[in-house]
């Protein structure tokens, strides 16, 4: 399968380099990763072990290929899509945080699926991505249901060896995962800790309490999930990766602008439409915009 990964970032230089191994990819990111991977090809170390040579370009206009893996920053998911639009594909995936695959759809005139991605990475130097914890890819049609598009695309991720699991039921699965990063990716993003850390008690009910929040929005969202799987899901995550760094935590390690918009911020905004109050969601965002407002980010 040809397959552009567009944003080759931590997880979508990790992800792009797997399939690699069995398929033609394309990376779109920036310099001087994209220039490294183009020269010597890209590394992938830690927990998983290759080296392959991508084609990598920092221009994604016009390319064409059986399926576009979108990786990018939420707040960049606008201009992601744009640029995709003059290219030709025949799906679009999405294994991005937050509610990103109804913009994609609005501006794409493809099938785009919903997918989540628990695999850990860490883009320690140009053409070297890390990768910090064995996971699974997740992906279906965004509306749930049966997708024969889907089934094509999870073989795909399998035939290159990724753990992935092709289901019918994500709608609920997108909520889950943004329970998930309300409550990991903020609180550890502002204690300046590993996921592990939030197996203690006080920092365990900061983030339950994110996540109950977000279980509630979805139910008025017409999404069931009970507070109790959303609870759930955060132990296990905090469990099963125990030891990485997430993706909000290295930004802010790197002084870089977060996806707090996209997470607690978002279940902030759905909330306000129901006239529901979530204010762990609403403290946690607005500390971090804080942090991002002090440092020229927003």
């Amino acid at each position: 399968m040809d397959i552009v990964v567009f944003g080759a970032g931590s997880l979508g230089s990790l992800v792009g380099g797997l399939l690699a191994r069995t398929h033609e990819v394309t990376l779109v990111g920036r310099d001087p990763h994209v220039g490294r991977v183009r020269e010597s090809g890209l590394r992938v170390t830690g927990e998983l072990d290759a080296h392959v040579h991508p084609d990598a370009v920092t221009d994604g206009r016009n390319l064409a290929a059986d399926l576009a893996v979108v990786t990018v920053k939420s707040f960049d998911t606008a201009a992601a899509a744009d640029t995709l639009a003059t290219g030709d594909f025949d799906a679009v995936l999405s294994l991005q945080n937050g509610l990103t695959e109804e913009l994609l759809t609005d501006r794409l005139d493809v099938p785009v699926l919903a997918g989540t991605a628990t695999y850990g990475a860490r883009l320690t130097d140009p053409g070297h991505v890390v990768c910090t914890g064995v996971g699974e890819v997740v992906l279906g049609a965004l509306d749930g249901g049966p997708s024969p598009v889907a089934e094509r695309v999870g073989d795909a991720f399998r035939d290159a060896g990724i753990e992935t699991l092709v289901a019918d039921d994500m709608p609920r699965r997108r909520w889950e995962k943004l329970a998930v990063n309300a409550g990991i990716n903020t609180v550890t993003a502002l204690a300046r800790v590993e996921n592990g850390a939030l197996a203690d008690a006080d920092a365990a009910d900061l983030a339950h309490a994110a996540a109950r929040e977000t279980a509630r929005v979805a139910r008025a969202e017409g999404v069931r999930l009970p507070n109790r799987a959303a609870r759930d899901a955060i132990d296990t995550v905090v469990e099963q990766t125990a030891k990485n760094r997430s993706s909000m935590l290295q930004d802010v390690d790197a002084e870089k602008r977060t996806e707090v918009d996209a997470i607690s911020g978002v279940v902030v905004d759905r909330a306000e439409r129901h006239g529901l109050d979530v204010p762990t969601n609403r403290t946690l965002a607005s500390l971090l915009r804080a942090w991002e407002a002090a440092r020229g980010l927003r």
